[in-house]
This record gives structure tokens, C-alpha cells and sequence, in this order.
């Protein structure tokens, strides 16, 4: 994994319409009562399956929280399957906190 970035910085990449996956690792319960629009949910139990997962674009993935430690081994360990990943900083509770879209 490259890089890291924050929510206002994501939904600026998404409003360009910059090609990139965004991959939701929470558990699908918490992804069904909100999430950053166009997320793809794949909690850790699917990970194996690499559903959703692209090698020809950035993977964007989050988890709950800073101090959720989800996001970091799921980049770190779809990087090692040759996908580009980064790491939404903060998680999903940076990006509502800073009042950005949420879709359920």
C-alpha cells in the first residue's frame, strides 16, 4: 500500500470521477445502515473472495473508525495480491463526520 487519504480529499476524487473501486469493510449490517455511495461491501469473512476488487484501478477502502484496524490489514492484504489499495483515514466515521453523502 502506497498511500493514505482523508474524506475531503475521497469525495474531491469522487466528484472528478477520478476510476477508482471503493471497497467498504465493515460488517454488512453496518454497511446496509450507511456507507460512501458507491461502496462495495466485503466484510472480512469475504476478503478470500476478493469480490468487487479490481487490479486496474485504486481500491479506496475503510472501516468504522482511526482507530479501526480493519482497512490497513485488508489494504495490506489485497496489496499483496497485486491490488492497488489505499486507505481512507479516519474511516466511515471521518467522512460523516465531516457531512459528506451517505447512501443506504
Amino acid at each position: 500500500m502506497e498511500f493514505t487519504t482523508g474524506p475531503i480529499e475521497l469525495n474531491s476524487m469522487m466528484q472528478q470521477g477520478e476510476d477508482m473501486n471503493i471497497i467498504d469493510v465493515r460488517a454488512a449490517e453496518d454497511f446496509a445502515k450507511g456507507h460512501i455511495p458507491g461502496a462495495i461491501n466485503l466484510p472480512k469473512e469475504d476478503w478470500d473472495s476478493h469480490a468487487g476488487l479490481n487490479k486496474e484501478r485504486v481500491n479506496m477502502v475503510y472501516c468504522y473508525s482511526e482507530v479501526c484496524h480493519l482497512a490497513a490489514a485488508a489494504a495490506r492484504d489485497f496489496a499483496e495480491y497485486g491490488y492497488p489499495v489505499m486507505e481512507l483515514e479516519g474511516g466511515f466515521e471521518e467522512w460523516s463526520r465531516n457531512n459528506l453523502p451517505i447512501e443506504s
